[in-house]
């Protein structure tokens, strides 16, 4: 158990944060959410700036906080939240770049694993594998929510790179050619490991905010407040 509060996330006792948290990584997103989508709202977290929120959805209550960018970030937060604060389930919501043709600007991607060259897994425990699964059951009942909500999504493989300045041009074709990537993002490899260690459950949702193939790209205020199809999914989903 911990002493509350850990170095990151400033609530001191069990209770306060739902047992399902959503994640973007942008902290305007999760407040977004929480003032938009939630109701009977309050602020558990804003050590860092990084916000994290309480509140109710459909009478369920349900958690929202930031990540941040990148894999030592969400590290930490989903570290603490499944091994301290009894955090049964968290679902990442983020944006991504498309890597397939089939994936455009504004689509939605269901995570069935994440490749990563990344050295996290290795560090934390010494496991050396480079893809790892998303949590099934949880998984599965993000891609049933959305049949039900008639929601089209693709499901697949993505990339959980630590740099996004990259200097191989052609990177994302080998990527999607050889590992059968459809999008890359920063976080998901390093919070699934973290819910596999921990015996916990994590899936994750992205929308496409820009494109290798199309060159298309959003800009800061859509990624944070018009993703609201990938929003809802989760939040339908966290409440099943």
């Amino acid at each position: 158990m911990a002493n509350y509060p850990t170095p990151h996330i400033e609530v001191k006792e069990l209770g306060i944060i739902a047992d399902t948290v959503l994640m973007p990584g942008d902290p305007l997103r999760a407040k977004f959410i929480a003032e938009n989508l939630l109701e009977d709202v309050h602020e558990f977290n804003h050590v860092r700036g990084m916000l994290g929120f309480t509140g109710t959805y459909k009478g369920k209550k349900i958690s929202v906080m930031g990540s941040g960018m990148g894999m030592p970030s969400i590290g930490i937060y989903s570290y603490e939240l499944f091994n301290f604060y009894d955090v049964k389930r968290i679902i990442r919501i983020g944006s991504a770049g498309a890597y397939d043709a089939a994936c455009k600007v504004f689509d939605v991607v269901v995570a069935k694993d994440a490749y990563s060259e990344s050295n996290f897994a290795y560090c934390q425990n010494g496991d050396t594998s480079k893809y790892i699964e998303s949590s099934k059951d949880l998984t599965n009942t993000i891609l049933d929510t959305a049949k039900e909500l008639n929601m089209n999504v693709h499901y697949g493989t993505i990339h959980s790179s630590d740099v996004f300045y990259g200097t191989d041009a052609d990177l994302w074709k080998k990527l999607n050619k050889e590992k059968g990537c459809l999008a890359v993002e920063m976080e998901s490899f390093a919070l699934f490991h973290n819910a596999k260690v921990s015996n916990k459950e994590a899936a994750c949702i992205l929308t496409i905010s820009d494109s290798f193939i199309s060159h298309e790209v959003t800009t800061s205020e859509e990624r944070q407040t018009s993703f609201l199809n990938m929003m809802r999914l989760a939040l339908e989903s966290a409440i099943k």
